[in-house]
């Protein structure tokens, strides 16, 4: 048995219980603690606790049974299967929570508590949204939206609590769902932050006749590589080498301060970077050697 096959999967599944785990101890700790309502599939289960007192434990559950089997005819096979995981484990953190004994003493300060649950619900939807599980309800139908239309998932999401939370006014005061709406924003913003990547930076486009002057020195002073693109001015009609790295944000000023003592009249263009796995951001960054590498590449001294 080829064990290393099966670790990916395991990481998923562990990372999808870690992240149902966080999502349901903010539903049940903070959010209706606080009063305040839920969007999505959640959102409805907690009118149903509002009105009937039906455990979300249960109603999350049957409710997304429907949805479950829409996901699975188009998400595909391995989506359907972290669905169902997450959408039962979930429920089962749900009835757990419930079980446990403890109170979060937020002094009835509604603003922090939108605050919080939506950090806590947004960092635990993202964990499960960033291995490609949901956690059924509006997550599949937003995952749906992302393939087919491009849209992001934090960005459905928050119309679809929109649409819940307006339902939400018959059990919630008009105050409550306001609360509540600054909790489906952030929720909404820390979801896309932790798709997006685990490292954000800056990407860098130089156009100017001295880049094979520049890059060295860039190299050597930031650790970063540099790459040339291959370009022609539309209005001189001369190829031209286009410089293009990525650096963190802090690293920006350097890399024009650099820029300009070999030509400060070249052409930057610093574009944000939503993403960047690779040597020196998800690994380790080989090690500087400023004497060496600045040796011959320095600008001349006028």
């Amino acid at each position: 048995m080829n064990v290393n096959k099966y670790t990916p999967l395991l990481r998923d599944l562990v990372l999808i219980l870690i992240g149902t785990c966080i999502y349901a101890f903010g539903l049940i700790y903070i959010n209706i603690p606080n009063s305040l309502a839920e969007g999505g599939v959640t959102g409805i289960t907690l009118i149903l606790r509002g009105l009937f007192g039906i455990n979300p434990a249960y109603s999350t559950f049957i409710l997304n049974i429907p949805i479950i089997i829409l996901g699975g005819q188009i998400l595909g096979k391995r989506s359907f299967y972290y669905t169902i995981f997450g959408t039962t484990s979930l429920s089962i953190w749900l009835f757990i929570w419930q079980k446990v004994p403890l109170a979060i003493n937020l002094e009835h300060d509604l603003l922090i508590s939108a605050l919080l649950a939506g950090i806590v619900a947004g960092f635990g939807s993202g964990i499960v949204y960033r291995v490609g599980g949901t956690t059924g309800g509006s997550d599949v139908i937003a995952r749906i939206l992302e393939k087919k239309q491009g849209i992001s998932v934090g960005r459905s999401l928050f119309c679809f609590d929109i649409l819940i939370l307006l339902a939400s006014l018959t059990y919630i005061d008009l105050k409550k769902m306001m609360y509540t709406l600054i909790f489906s924003y952030v929720f909404a913003n820390i979801v896309d932050a932790i798709l997006d990547g685990g490292y954000s930076a800056k990407g860098i486009l130089v156009i100017s006749n001295e880049t094979k002057k520049m890059a060295p020195v860039l190299m050597a002073v930031t650790g970063r590589g540099t790459s040339f693109l291959k370009g022609k001015g539309a209005y001189s009609g001369t190829d031209k080498n286009i410089l293009y790295m990525v650096v963190t944000s802090r690293e920006v000023m350097e890399v024009k301060r650099i820029i300009a003592e070999y030509d400060p009249q070249a052409f930057i263009s610093v574009i944000n970077v939503h993403e960047v796995t690779g040597e020196g951001f998800t690994y380790k960054r080989p090690k500087k050697n400023f004497l060496k590498n600045l040796k011959n590449s320095a600008p001349s001294q006028k």
